[in-house]
């Protein structure tokens, strides 16, 4: 238990972001299994508002410092070339 009342308030701060982060990375991931599996059925409207919204989440994230910039690109780039590849099918 912190003795000093800035510390007390930092680990609740901490404790929030900590939630709040978990969440978004939560999220994320469920973004992503939903475009694989739109993916999947070869449903092309579907994939692509799936693929739109996984690719916002993500600018989402990296915009609040929850995930990486480049990590975001690199999933980004993944999911584009699955995209792409399902289409030349």
């Amino acid at each position: 238990m912190p003795n000093i009342k800035s510390a007390a308030k930092r680990a609740r701060t901490s404790e929030k972001s900590r939630r709040r982060n978990a969440e978004t990375k939560s999220a994320l991931k469920t973004l992503r299994k939903n475009l694989l599996a739109a993916l999947a059925e070869n449903a092309a409207p579907k994939t692509q508002d799936a693929y739109r919204a996984f690719c916002s989440a993500l600018d989402k994230g990296v915009k609040h410092g929850i995930v990486a910039k480049n990590t975001a690109i690199r999933k980004k780039a993944r999911a584009g070339a699955l995209l792409r590849k399902a289409a030349a099918k």
